[in-house]
C-alpha cells in the first residue's frame, strides 16, 4: 500500500513538473502586427519563432514547441494561476487558443474594441518551456 501511495504522489508531482528546457535565445513574437494597431475583423495573426522549430502537440522533438495565443487576459505568469503557470498545461478556452497542429497563423474573429494578445510556446504536453518562451503583450483595436 505504501508503494502505491508513493507511486501516486510521484505521478502527481511529475504531472506538474516544469516544461521542456528551452534553447538559449529562443524567442516568439508577432509578425506584421504591432502594439497599438487598428485592425478589421477577422484579424490575421502570424506567429514568429526564432531559435527553435515548430512541432505538433504530443510530438517530443528537441528544440521544438507549438504556439498558444493568450487573448484578453493577464500577461503570462500573472494570470489566474500566477507563477504556477510555469508548471501547468496551458488551458484550452476562449482566452487560451491552442495551435497544436503546428500552425503558425490564424484568422481570428474579434468583436470591435480593444484586445490584448500574447504568444506562449508550449512543449508536447502544452506546458510552457523552462524558461518560458513568451512574446510581449500587445494591444490591438478592432474597428
Amino acid at each position: 500500500m505504501k508503494k502505491l501511495a508513493f507511486a501516486c504522489i510521484f505521478a502527481a508531482g511529475a504531472a506538474f513538473a516544469q516544461g521542456t528546457p528551452a534553447p538559449e535565445g529562443a524567442a516568439v513574437y508577432f509578425v506584421g502586427l504591432e502594439d497599438g494597431a487598428t485592425v478589421q475583423s477577422p484579424v490575421r495573426i502570424n506567429f514568429g519563432l526564432s531559435g527553435m522549430g515548430v512541432a505538433p502537440a504530443e510530438v517530443e522533438r528537441e528544440g521544438t514547441g507549438h504556439h498558444h495565443l493568450f487573448i484578453n487576459r493577464a500577461p503570462f505568469g500573472e494570470g489566474e494561476f500566477g507563477a504556477e503557470e510555469l508548471e501547468l498545461a496551458i488551458p484550452n478556452d476562449e482566452n487560451h487558443r491552442h495551435f497544436g497542429g503546428g500552425q503558425t497563423e490564424v484568422m481570428l474573429d474579434l468583436p470591435p474594441g480593444e484586445h490584448t494578445l500574447q504568444l506562449v510556446l508550449g512543449d508536447a504536453g502544452h506546458v510552457p518551456h523552462d524558461p518560458p518562451i513568451v512574446s510581449s503583450v500587445i494591444t490591438i483595436i478592432v474597428e
